[in-house]
């Protein structure tokens, strides 16, 4: 990756980038945040930036950024700083973990990072600064749109749509064909089986018994 990368961030989703970064022998020339790192250990002897502003003594030419935000349901930090970057002319690293299947005929967006156990099938496409978390699976010829955040667990069944800024829930399942419009959040747990309208909360099925004594 040109001359190196910089990582973005210091909390948990930043310190399984910086693992896989590792494991693939990436240059990680630095990491950005303004606070300590999680995991000590694994950040140790890594050069620590405190401020974006840091950033742009980079050349945008040579290096590209990797975007350790996590994705939280309606926080648009991730998203921001993405576009931000990108206005100024930065580049985003796509990342695919070495123990992710991912088909041959997948189109990954730019920034897009495929964590560890994922399972993506053919004809499927990601859109850009997307995150396809560990053990999700997406079948074939699924169109993700950007700034999706696919966390753990979750199944799309073939040809489910989504739009940009779209939260699926961890473990959350969604059945073939399906729309789902731009904002929604789909909770942790749902299975959804009939298209989603924009600026939608989906929550999962609560079924409660009563027990007789």
């Amino acid at each position: 990756m040109n001359n190196g990368v910089l990582l973005i961030g210091s909390g948990g989703h930043a310190s399984v980038l910086l693992d896989m970064l590792i494991e693939q022998k990436i240059n990680v020339l630095g990491y950005v945040s303004p606070l300590l790192a999680v995991n000590e250990k694994l950040f140790s002897g890594f050069r620590w930036f405190q401020s974006d502003e840091d950033i742009l003594q980079f050349d945008k030419a040579t290096i590209k950024l990797v975007n350790g935000i996590g994705s939280l349901p309606g926080n648009t930090l991730r998203a921001d700083f993405y576009n931000n970057y990108k206005n100024l002319g930065y580049s985003f690293a796509t990342l695919v973990s070495i123990d992710a299947v991912v088909s041959r005929h997948t189109i990954l967006g730019e920034g897009v990072q495929v964590m560890c156990g994922v399972i993506i099938q053919t004809g499927t496409s990601v859109g850009y600064n997307s995150i396809v978390n560990t053990g999700s699976i997406l079948d074939h010829d699924c169109s993700i749109g950007s700034n999706n955040h696919i966390a753990p667990g979750v199944t799309l069944s073939g040809q489910v749509t989504s739009k940009a800024n779209v939260h699926f829930g961890t473990g959350s399942s969604v059945i073939q064909s399906i729309n789902v419009n731009e904002n929604v959040i789909i909770g942790a747990g749902a299975t959804i089986t009939k298209d989603v309208d924009k600026n939608t909360i989906c929550y999962p099925a609560r079924i409660f018994k009563k027990v007789k004594n």
